[in-house]
Parts: structure tokens; sequence; C-alpha cells
């Protein structure tokens, strides 16, 4: 007997010892966890305990990733009253309340949850995977950490009100690194007048996405194909808030900082580390009202800030100082009569992140023709807006103050300003009839002065041929075409330019593109600089000049070459970028796996820019080997902007009769059709991966077995099973075979004979660098020497078109 109550006793031990040892995700009512101890998610995502920040000695309870990015903390409980030694302990109150216990302070924190309990009924604690801390009983949520979120903005978690309760679910950064108390930013979301996004410090208001508008936020547009999360905006009579869903299995997370930036972090498994995939401030427009009240911003002009049609500068002389604050007043007086404004008129702004809507007043039901009507009959409505943006627009927004915090952006979204309709008749009475009668204009000046004007061309050729090119640096133009941008570039004299290029010397020539030769120089102060020099007999060169100032001259992005400056002197045009030890990516030497991996993320971040995040919106048009540049550290930079084009908006597919390009990187539909959009360069990108990885050219491509180029020998490749064979020979020894194979996967996904079944570079980004399930593709385009031959013999293939696309 004495044998088995040993035995038994044992057996107890046993248990509990396992108990101790094992990770538990849910604990109930007076179960304690003590300093030391964790609550670990069920599948580890997660961890909860005791922990102390950076240098900091107190502790605090928080949650932190446990399988990832083991110690970054998204939550903290006790986050005003730390605990100086390891005393602490949470626990469960059988009615729910959850407490952090100390021994000189018995409550240190409570969750002030409770609830009625019955004997069948009994509470626990939860950390879910998705990072949430739940009190609950078989009935009902009672408590959770999500409803109070410190820095941390994590998918599920609601950001908004709860109109029922009066519960914020707002962001407060951290004091600082070592200490999680509420810190001096704040992101909230507003639900005076139509709801919105705020950035404060303190009490100052710093930035603001904008309003929801069916697609987004005004300010800072969620992308349509988005394929790796999903947002949401929910408005009814019991809550306001937005919230974001992951569709695949990549880790994201959205900080707001100690130091007050909001950033979108994506947890990359290859580097054991997190990125910044956006930033919600890009640029100084995004900066609360920089012009002031009816003053509108936009980052591609230099002042930024520009008056609204119908209004001027309220104080001129801060004006020109750069001063905008004090904003523009309205040119004249609006007409509104006994509460009517008979006589006053609307002007569209198109494209626009709309003003500040805290002073507003919106209807979902209206049509933005009644919108209009409701803004007229009000004299206090200053302007008017369609609320969802989608299928042609709905709802109404009307805007009762100062319109504050406008900007030109990338959305499809408009605004009809209020004015007197004797301003307006100076505009010539609405855009319509403005448009109206421009295109008639056009007609009578064509049919009555056709002869005059083809002789006024042939007379400015001519001078321009005689005439030097420039008046004084910075205001050279183009058949009367003024380029931007080159007060923001250093000029270069043409005897620093000389000196710098040994008199253009054939020994420092490195190059020769469509724009001219390409020479090595160093100046002066010892930095190695690249020179683009205007060819006499280039048949684009004052175009592809254009284009390389306007478009890159504005970005700034480490895997982009960077333009240093310009020289114009008399028939001389000439460009100064930084040097790239490492010549083109066509050119380079035997590459690693990694440094091809890095090589590879590097483009694909670089285009993302140009597509999305430089604000312009770049489509490149020439993407290839050539115009991938390599710096001393094996970084890439894109090059070669010559061709580009700008566009608005993620659906725009802009029309050419000249196609231009390199062929074998050109898309189906643009060779065919002269369709152009991001999905272009997504297909060239497709092309581009592929030969990094083969280490083969596409065009050149043969295999013994059968004639498909490398789109088609990579196809077949992978319907066999077999892609790990398309990489290079030489990278056996240094790869990741589950990179090559993402890799490849992801360049066919680019190279899909559809524009619409391509990725956009947001998504193939994030599917470069996540873990998760990939769609399948669908066959490439141009997958074999057959559709090439049918692609020449096309009657609709300008013979010049094929003609130009070999030469480049």
């Amino acid at each position: 007997m004495e044998n088995q109550c040993i035995q038994i006793l044992f057996f107890i031990a046993l248990i509990l010892l396992s108990l101790d040892c094992t990770a538990l995700h849910t604990i109930s009512a007076n179960i304690e966890i003590k300093d030391g101890k964790t609550l670990v998610s069920e599948g580890e995502m997660f961890e909860l305990g005791f922990f102390s920040p950076g240098k900091s000695k107190n502790r605090y309870l928080g949650i932190w990733y446990k399988k990832i990015s083991y110690g970054t903390v998204v939550w903290v409980a006790n986050r005003e009253t730390p605990i100086t030694d390891r005393s602490g302990v949470l626990k469960l109150s059988r009615r729910g309340n959850l407490v952090i216990l100390s021994g000189r302070n018995p409550v240190v924190w409570s969750s002030n949850s409770v609830v009625s309990v019955g004997s069948n009924n009994p509470v626990v604690v939860q950390l879910l995977d998705t990072g949430n801390l739940v009190v609950r009983n078989k009935s009902s949520l009672i408590w959770q950490s999500f409803d109070y979120p410190c820095d941390t903005y994590l998918p599920g978690m609601k950001f908004g009100k709860d109109l029922v309760t009066g519960l914020q679910r707002f962001l407060t950064s951290w004091k600082s690194p070592n200490d999680p108390a509420i810190g001096e930013y704040r992101n909230t979301h507003d639900t005076n007048g139509y709801p919105q996004s705020l950035g404060w410090h303190g009490e100052v208001l710093l930035a603001r996405l904008g309003p929801w508008n069916g697609l987004g936020f005004s300010g800072f547009p969620i992308e349509k194909e988005n394929q790796i999360y999903t947002a949401e905006f929910v408005m009814n009579e019991k809550e306001i808030y937005h919230t974001y869903e992951l569709k695949t299995s990549v880790v994201q997370r959205i900080v707001l900082t100690w130091d007050g930036q909001t950033l979108f972090l994506h947890w990359i498994e290859r580097i054991k580390d997190w990125i910044v995939y956006a930033n919600a401030l890009v640029d100084a427009c995004d900066r609360f009202s920089l012009c002031g009240p009816y003053g509108i911003c936009s980052i591609n002009k230099h002042p930024p800030c520009t008056c609204m049609k119908g209004f001027e500068p309220r104080n001129p002389e801060e004006w020109e100082a750069s001063d905008w604050a004090s904003g523009c007043i309205r040119k004249k007086p609006l007409d509104c009569v006994n509460g009517y404004g008979v006589g006053d008129g609307f002007w569209k702004i198109a494209r626009v992140k709309v003003p500040d809507t805290r002073r507003s007043w919106y209807s979902v039901s209206m049509t933005l023709g009644e919108c209009e009507m409701a803004c007229r009959s009000n004299c206090s409505c200053t302007g008017y807006s369609s609320l969802d943006i989608r299928n042609g627009g709905s709802g109404c927004l009307l805007w009762l103050d100062e319109l504050l915090d406008t900007r030109e952006y990338d959305v499809d979204q408009d605004i009809y300003i209020r004015m007197a309709a004797s301003e307006l008749q100076g505009l010539v009475g609405s855009q319509s009839d403005f448009h109206k009668f421009k295109e008639i204009l056009i007609v009578v000046l064509l049919v009555s002065s056709s002869a005059s004007v083809l002789l006024a061309v042939a007379y400015v050729y001519r001078k321009i041929q005689k005439q030097p090119h420039i008046k004084r640096p910075g205001k050279w133009s183009v058949h009367d075409e003024k380029i931007e941008h080159l007060d923001d570039l250093q000029f270069f004299s043409l005897y620093e330019v000389d000196r710098a290029t040994g008199n253009f010397s054939v020994l420092n020539k490195i190059g020769e593109g469509g724009f001219g030769p390409v020479y090595k120089g160093v100046l002066e102060d010892g930095r190695e600089i690249a020179v683009k020099r205007l060819s006499e007999t280039s048949q684009q060169g004052l175009d592809e000049f254009r284009n390389e100032v306007n478009c890159i001259a504005k970005l700034q992005h480490r895997n982009l070459v960077k333009l240093l400056g310009y020289c114009i002197n008399q028939n001389e045009l000439i460009l100064v970028y930084e040097y790239m030890p490492n010549k083109s990516l066509d050119r380079s030497m035997i590459l690693n796996w990694p440094q091809r991996f890095n090589i590879i993320h590097g483009i694909a971040r670089g285009i993302l820019y140009l597509h999305q995040d430089s604000r312009l919106q770049i489509i490149h048009r020439d993407l290839k080997a050539g115009n991938i540049l390599l710096d001393g550290d094996m970084d890439p930079k894109i090059s070669d902007f010559g061709l580009a084009r700008k566009f608005v908006g993620h659906d725009t597919t802009s029309k050419t009769k000249k196609v231009v390009g390199t062929y074998g990187y050109i898309s189906p539909e643009y060779a065919l059709h002269g369709h152009f959009s991001i999905k272009s360069d997504v297909f060239s990108f497709g092309v581009l991966l592929l030969e990094i990885i083969s280490g083969m050219k596409n065009r050149e491509f043969t295999h013994r077995d059968h004639r498909d180029n490398l789109l088609g020998h990579a196809w077949r490749m992978y319907r066999e099973g077999r892609s790990i064979e398309l990489m290079n020979i030489s990278l056996q020894a240094s790869c990741v075979a589950s990179e090559v194979l993402r890799s490849i996967h992801v360049a066919l996904l680019c190279v899909q004979h559809h524009a619409e079944d391509r990725p956009t570079m947001l998504s193939v980004v994030l599917m470069l660098v996540s873990e998760g399930a990939l769609p399948e593709p669908k066959h490439p385009a141009f997958f074999s020497e057959e559709s090439f031959r049918e692609l020449e013999s096309l009657p609709s293939v300008d013979k010049c078109t094929i003609t130009l696309l070999y030469a480049r």
C-alpha cells in the first residue's frame, strides 16, 4: 500500500513537472504567471511575459514575437507603472479581471473587466496567434488587448471608435527605446465630420492620411491588386474603424516609432530582420497644411505650393519667402444671396488628396449632382466631392470651412471648389465649356492658319539649328518646351566636364547608348563621374535629355542611379551621373547566388519606387541588363530614363504609335498595339529575373531539343517540375534552392501573356521575401521563335518600329 502511494505521488509529480515545462497558451482563474514564466500562443508565434526594454532594468508585462524576431515587443500592459524588481505576477480573477500584482504595490495594473461568473461558465485568459490577449468564457469575449493598442498595429486590430461604449482605439508611441511609457506621438481615427486618420505630436497636428474613399485612404491609397493583404473600412451606427488582414504568410506590422515615424514593416525570413516596406510620411507635401488654406501642394513642382484657381496668396511677401502657412484668399467674393448660391459655380480640381474633413458633412446615399445642389444651397459650403470613388463615384462629401491640406495625388478623386460666377467667366465658364472652346479653337486655327504655322515652325527650327541652345544655366528649352527641375541640379561648365574626361578621350569612353557616348571622369574634388554626351547623330537625344532631367532629377532611391548635374553649352547637351565601378549587369563579372539574389531584390525595390512610392509615378519602358548598373558593393542601380514616361493612377494605360525599347524585354501588348503601363515594366523585370538566374539572354538562348527562347524554356522546365535546371551551373555551390525556385516562379508570373494576369511590383517584392504559396502562372508571351516570327509578320507592326527595336 505504501509503495502504491509513493508511485501515485511520483506520477503526480511528473505531471506537474511536465505542466511546468510545457508552454501554456491558456490559463484559468487564480493561476499565476510569475516573472520568469511565460504564456505562449498555440502556434508559438507570440509570447507573453515580463521583460526589460533596451537598457532599462524596470520590468513590464508585454507580448512579443517568439517564432520570429524573438523579443520584438508589440504590446505592453503596465506602460506607466513599471515594476522595479522581479516580484511581478499576472493573475486572472474568477470574475474575469486580469491584474498585475507586485510585492510592494499589490495592484500594479488591471484590465478592469468583470463579468458575472457561473460554475459552468469559467473564465480563462488566452494568447492567440494573432498577438491578441483575450479574457473570455464559453459564451462571450470579456476583454482583449487589441482594444488597447500601444505603438503597434497588427492584422485583425480595429483602429477607430466604438460608438456604443465610447472606446477609442489608437496608437501611441513609446517615450524612448528604453521606456514604453506613452510618448509624444499618437495616431488617431478622428470622427469629427467625415472620419479620417490623423497623426499628432502632442497637440500639434503633423499629418493626415485623409478619409477612406472606397479603395483606400485619400492620402495613402491602397493598391487595387494587392495580393498580400485586404483593407476594410467599417462605418455604422455602432462603430467606425478600419482594419486589415493578411492574405499570405507574410508577417507584417505597422509601428508608430518613439520619434514619430509610422512605418510599415515586413519580416524577411532570409535575412532574419524587418524591412521598412513603406512610410506614412514620404515627402514635404505630407506635412499637414504645408500650403495653408486654399493652397495646393505638388511635390513635382518647385516651389511645391500654389494657390487654387480663383485664389491668390494672402501674404505675398511671406509666400515669396517660401512661408506658405497663411495660405490663399479669394480673388473675387462669392455671390451667395439669401442662403442660395445662385451666382456661384464650381471649379474641378482633378486627382487630389481631399482637404481636411473635420469640418465637413456627408451622405452615403446622394449622387454627385445632388451633392452639388446641396453645396450650392448652403453659403457655408466651400466645396464638394464624391464620398466613394468606386464605380464612377457615389455619396456626397461637403466642406463647410476653409479647404486645408490639399495636395495633388495619384488617386482617382476630384474636388469641386466653390467660386464666384464672375471668376469662372474668366476661366471660360466651366471646365467642360473650356475644353469645348479649346477644341473648336484648335480646329479653326488648323484650318485657317496651317500655312502660317508651318512657315513659323520652319523658321523656328532654322533658328534653333543656328543659335546656341542656352541663354543662361537652368532656363534652356527645346522647341519652346521648358525642361523642369534644372534649378535643382548642379550646373557643370563645359571646361569642368572637358577636364574631368580628358577632353572626352576615347580612352575614357565606357559605353554608348541611344543618347550618345558615355565617358568616365574625375572631378577636381576626386569624385568619379559618368558623363553622357549627346551625339550629333542621335535621333532621340533631345527627348531623352528632357526625360532624364524631368524624371530622374526628383527621384531619390538607393536602387536608382543618381543624376549629379548637367552641362549645356551652345550645342553641347551633357548629363553627369555618379560613377558605377562594376559597370552594367550585362558586363559584370561572375556573380554568386547571394549577389544575384541581392540584385534581384534591389531592382524590384527600385521599380516599386518608380511605380508607387516616388509620387511622380514612372514607367521606365527600357528595363534590361544593360540599364542595371552595379556600384562598388554590387548593389544594383536602375539607369537610363530616356524612354521613361510619367503616369497617373494604378490603372492608367497609355498608347503610342512609336514603340521603343529592346527586343526580348518588351511586353506583347506594347509591341503589338503600343499599349504600355506599369505591367509592361513588370514583364521586362520577369525577363531580367530569368536572365539573372540562368546567366543567359532571352533572345540569344538556344537549346538542342527545342526552339523556345528563354521564357519558353523556363515555362517548359516549370511544367515538368525541373525549374532548378534553369539555374546557371556556376551557382550550384552558393545557391539556396528554395530561393532560386521561388524567384523562377515569380518571374513566370511576371511574363504572363496578358497584362492583367501579371502581379504589380508591390506584390512581386512581397512574394520574393515571403514563404507563402504562390499563384499558378499562365503561359508566357513570345515563348518560341515561331511567336517572334508571327509578331514580325503582323501588318499592324510598323517596320520602322521593328528596326528600332532591333537597333537598341
